[in-house]
Order: C-alpha cells, then structure tokens, then sequence
C-alpha cells in the first residue's frame, strides 16, 4: 500500500466524523428555523402574548381568547410544545408558556426576540427575486417589502427607544443639556419616526425633521406627531442620493442616523451632505452594524451568519435596486472609519452599550486646526 493511500484510508474516519457533525448541525438548524416561525406566527398573531402569564390553556380557550382558528391553533401549540417552547399537560390536554420562555418572546421581559423571528418569513418572501438578482444582478426595491418599516419600529423600539434618553444621547457629552435650551435636530432615514417624536416631546424648546425615503413610513410619523399634538417636529419624505449636493449648509446643531447608512444607494453623498448641514459646533450620532469590513474577522460574531443573510435579502439589494453602491449591512467598523473621515470628520469615536451586542455608535465632529 503506497503512502498517499495510506493517507487516503487514514483521512476517511475524519470526515466521516465532520459529515456527521455538520449533518447533525444542519437538521438541528431546520428544526430551528421551523420554531423561530412558529415564534414569528405567534408574535403576530397574538398567541404568545395571550400566553404570557404561565397559566395552562386549551386550544380551544386560546382561541377564543384570541378570536383565532382553534384546528390552527392547536397545531401551532402541536410545533411550539415539540420545540421545547411550549410545555403540554397530556393529562388535561393544556399548555403554558415557562415564564423563563414568556420572558424571552413577549412583552413581559426586557427584550422580546419574537420581533426579531418576524426577519425570516419576510425575506423569505423575495427569495426569488434574489435568485434573479443572483444571475442578472440588479437589485429588489423597497416596495417588495411592505412589512419592512413595521418591523424595524419594532426592533428600533428595544434597541434604540429604550436607551435613547438614559444611554444613547449621553454619548455625546452635554448634549441632553443642549436640547433641553433649544437647538435644531435632522434624523437621516428616520422611518416612521420614533426616536424623533420621543425626543420631540421630552425636548420642547428643540425642532426636529425626519427624512426617509418611504412614504408608508413618513405618513405614519406624521400622523403619530399630529396626534400627540406636537408643534415641533417635521417629516420630509426624500430620496438622500444626492444630499451631497441638496443639503442646506449649517442648520441643524445635532443630525442622528439610526441603522440607515448601510443600506443608503450613494452612503458617502449621504455623509458629505451630513457633515454640510450641520453647524460649526454641530456633533453627529450615528447607530450602525457592529462588525469588521473583511470576512475572515467575523468568524466568531454572534450574529454573523444572520446579518449577512440580512444584507443580502434586503440592505444590500435594496441599495443595488436604486443603481447603488451596495455597501450592504456588514460594512464594518473599518469601513465606516473611512467613509466618515472622507465625508469629512476629524474626531470620530465608537461607544459600545451593554444592553445591544448587534450596533456600533458613533460620535463625529469636525475639530479646527491649530492655526
């Protein structure tokens, strides 16, 4: 027996071993994926909500309660108990949701992952216009995602609302202050425009204008503010492509960007016309992916595998679709170091918060030099 089949025979154990493991990986991850739409179903529909409190329940008593279809129902009770999710009485054919769990996948805890469940079936849904993209290129545009906005207000409110007054705005040293007297504030891509209306109601003697290119979103801002009865607030829809060239020079003291430059078609005309508009002594807060721009250094990210999948399914195709650059989701933090510098920040830094391992928050100014 020659050495290189020696080789041969002696390799022939390991990989049997390594298609075992990833075979054992890949049927766990189906099982998975069948669970987290199933979370995704039970958000939406309101089941996990109505089972929140811990206490057993028939199929029949969930429905009614939730004035859905009891053989649906029980079906999804069928997935959510062979997942683990859900523990059944098979004495009194009942269910509860472990409190551990409720606090996990409702609003009964800290931070409701069922929110972000909902991402799958939603790009699921364009999978074949990707494919398409796949061998013509090209891009999917924003009005293939009627949904995108709902959920993203959703997700912004347990990363971004929950920490904007006591964590976020800090960030930036004697900011709260500042917008307590009075100054004016631009939020790029604002969506349906949380963040602001909040910021407008804590902060009265402070103007705020939102800009998004989504009309679902924009009228949904505008009628959230007139509501509230807020006199200090404004929503623009607008296409920011060429806010390098439209921006008005000096007029707002803050500008905040909350998950937006990644997925912009032309991200550096974004940021030019972002460091333009703002004042001499104006400061701008930007929220964005936490990763690195090569793709060896993301091996180990918690959530790599996932936001790649997000950049493809939506924030870079939707960039492509308007002939952009694509920069897509995991641009990185060396990337964004780099667009902000050539926008023209000269004092940037990056704060972590403790609460969100998914962003990366971003401080920039320009600072004179020495004459």
């Amino acid at each position: 027996m020659s050495q290189g089949t020696a080789s041969i025979e002696e390799s022939e154990p390991v990989l049997a071993e390594a298609m075992d493991a990833f075979e054992r990986r890949l049927v766990q991850a189906l099982n998975e994926a069948g669970m987290l739409l199933m979370v995704s179903l039970g958000h939406r529909s309101g089941l996990l909500a109505s089972m929140a409190n811990g206490a057993p329940v028939d199929s029949e008593s969930l429905a009614e309660r939730t004035s859905l279809n009891e053989r649906y129902v029980r079906e999804w009770l069928g997935a959510m108990t062979a997942a683990g999710v859900v523990i059944m009485d098979p004495q009194r054919a009942t269910y509860r949701l472990p409190p551990a769990h409720a606090a996990l996948i409702t609003d009964s805890g800290g931070t409701n992952l069922g929110v972000y469940a909902q991402f799958l079936p939603m790009l699921g849904q364009v999978e074949d216009d990707i494919l398409h993209c796949f061998r013509h290129g090209g891009g999917v545009p924003y009005e293939r995602y009627p949904r995108f906005q709902a959920i993203m207000a959703e997700d912004s409110g347990q990363t971004v609302l929950a920490a904007l007054f006591e964590h976020i705005l800090p960030l930036v040293p004697g900011l709260p202050t500042r917008l307590e007297t009075g100054i004016r504030v631009l939020d790029v891509g604002c969506g349906r425009g949380k963040a602001l209306i909040m910021m407008a109601e804590r902060y009265p003697r402070s103007r705020f204008t939102g800009y998004d290119l989504s009309e679902e979103a924009i009228s949904w801002a505008r009628t959230q503010a007139q509501q509230k009865g807020l006199k200090n607030i404004e929503f623009e829809m607008r296409d920011a492509s060429n806010f390098d060239e439209t921006a008005i020079p000096r007029c707002f003291e803050l500008i905040t960007t909350f998950d937006a430059i990644h997925d912009q078609a032309h991200p550096l005309a974004v940021l030019r016309g972002i460091r333009h508009s703002l004042t001499d002594d104006g400061v701008y807060l930007a929220q964005d992916i936490r990763a690195h721009s090569h793709h060896h250094e993301n091996i180990n990210h918690p959530l790599g595998a996932f936001l790649y999948a997000m950049s493809i399914m939506h924030c870079m195709t939707v960039s492509l679709a308007q002939g952009g650059e694509g920069l897509g989701t995991m641009w990185g933090r060396e990337k964004a170091f780099e667009y902000f510098r050539k926008a023209g920040f000269s004092d940037i830094q990056v704060h972590e918060l403790a609460h969100d391992i998914q962003n990366d928050y971003f401080v920039c100014r320009v600072m004179e030099m020495p004459s």
